[in-house]
């Protein structure tokens, strides 16, 4: 018992980068836009809210910092650098037509870099003597649990001992849920993800709701890169410490079926995945099985991949548009 209570809330600290991502991505995704550059996006929300976090402790000093800014500036931070990253998809995909796959490899690969770059240099400002950057009065700020309700035991560690963030992150997957299945504009939504150009003859602006939805998406994205470091990391930036989360959260997207709410459960699942191995005993003749357990998570996805691509029903597949390029002089 004292394990599986030990296990939940780590599980539930590892699928929330996930939940963030899954649910950026299925926004986009939603319109048709396939935005393999997920992992740049995430790294570089993380890496912008540090520069601010960074700056911002940094003018303080030695003093207290006021907890409203610490949160509000790094998080205005990410917002931005995701948002940029948001536009730069869109414009390149949506205005000037790229191809889809290549221009998410690129941003990927240019996210990483970015926040390697910049990560670096922050490190070297700060004269660490690890190749590191310890913001641990902003992560304090982030990781603030609900100050009532600990003496309920098992019940708060399970539910209610997670920071702010965790909560936004379940939030927000259920509003997208709503918004796709109860509005006017998620409807919209889903008919220029299906077919652009029948949503264009009735009067819906493709190019404004891929626009939108592309930089919504990677606006949310970009919180579960924050989330990683000053929340689960306990506030250090260490370059390529953030994994390979990104491309987790665009396999959950796949398999909770395009749909934000289940990805609140296959986060959860995954993040549980994602740390199983440290919770099986094999002693230290069988150290080497411990490898082995740590691929579950990605043998799990590659058995979710071929059970969905097995299924025909309609509501179970992607949006029709997916990848697709819309060139409205073809209509």
């Amino acid at each position: 018992m004292l394990g599986f209570l030990a296990f939940i809330p780590r599980a539930v600290a590892q699928g929330i980068p996930l939940l963030f991502g899954c649910t950026g991505e299925i926004v986009t995704e939603k319109s048709g836009n396939l935005n393999l550059g997920l992992p740049g996006v995430m790294y570089v929300g993380a890496i912008s809210g540090v520069i601010g976090s960074f700056f911002y402790e940094n003018s303080v000093g030695g003093g207290d910092v006021n907890a409203a800014l610490a949160i509000l500036i790094p998080v205005l931070c990410c917002l931005l650098g995701s948002l940029i990253m948001g536009l730069i998809y869109s414009f390149l995909v949506v205005t000037f037509r790229a191809n889809q796959n290549v221009t998410g490899l690129a941003m990927t690969t240019f996210g990483v870099g970015f926040g390697n770059f910049f990560g670096g240099s922050l490190i070297k400002l700060s004269k660490a003597d690890l190749p590191s950057i310890s913001l641990s009065k902003t992560s304090a700020c982030f990781r603030a649990q609900i100050p009532f309700g600990k003496g309920l035991g098992w019940f708060y560690d399970l539910f209610m001992s997670y920071g702010f963030l965790a909560y936004t992150a379940i939030a927000i997957a259920l509003v997208v849920a709503y918004i796709f299945r109860k509005t006017r504009t998620g409807l919209n939504l889903r008919a220029v993800g299906e077919n652009p150009a029948t949503a264009d003859a009735a009067g819906i602006n493709v190019t404004v709701y891929k626009y939108v939805s592309t930089c919504a998406g990677c606006m949310i994205a970009g919180l579960g890169g924050l989330y990683y470091v000053m929340d689960y990391a306990c506030g250090i930036w260490s370059n390529d410490a953030f994994g390979d989360r990104g491309w987790l959260a665009i396999a959950l997207v796949i398999f909770t079926l395009w749909k934000a709410d289940l990805g609140i459960f296959a986060s959860i699942l995954f993040g549980g995945l994602y740390i199983l191995y440290l919770y099986i005993p094999t002693g230290m003749e069988h150290m080497e099985l411990k490898e082995l357990y740590k691929m579950i998570p990605y043998v799990v996805t590659l058995i979710v991949l071929i059970f969905t691509s097995m299924r025909n029903r309609r509501e179970d597949q992607p949006p029709q548009s997916l990848g697709l390029n819309y060139f409205r002089e073809e209509r």
